[in-house]
């Protein structure tokens, strides 16, 4: 009697495809968006997923300026920043840096929130991040939700 065995094949650097996601920061909660964000750009919402390689997707913010924390966070989280010399740490706290570039704050969570090796920042460089919702992936966007379409 001969007895059939399945094995796993590995997932191979071309057989990775890479899909574009739009998020809508209206509204959200930082730490749980950052969540959402982290798993697509780390791949783990796929069926191939290995975590030594980098098979996640791009994603595209847009409504980054009116994202919301909860409690009191607004007024007494803050974020640090050493540059290694004695007196040289910055602290700069969330309604200033808010003020100053609402997108750093998203990408500071989600950047919190990868793992600490190799491929974050290759997995950060496939996260766009955008104040109000006008982006320039509009048309990437749209032919994968036609493509998706057409195939299903």
């Amino acid at each position: 009697m001969v007895k059939i065995t399945l094995s796993t094949k590995s997932v191979l650097l071309k057989d990775i495809k890479r899909e574009w996601h739009l998020f809508d920061a209206n509204g959200e909660v930082l730490g749980r968006f950052a969540t959402k964000i982290a798993k697509i750009l780390q791949g783990k919402h796929k069926v191939n997923y290995v975590p030594y390689l980098d098979n996640g997707d791009y994603v595209v913010v847009i409504n980054a300026s009116k994202i919301r924390l909860t409690g009191k966070k607004v007024k007494t989280k803050k974020y640090t920043k050493y540059s290694g010399y004695p007196g040289g740490l910055k602290v700069i706290n969330f309604q200033t840096l808010f003020k100053k570039d609402p997108t750093e704050v998203i990408r500071h969570a989600v950047s919190g929130m990868l793992p600490k090796n190799k491929l974050r920042d290759e997995r950060l460089k496939r996260l766009f991040i955008f104040t109000d919702d006008k982006h320039p992936y509009t048309d990437k966007i749209n032919n994968q939700e036609s493509n998706r379409k057409t195939t299903n």
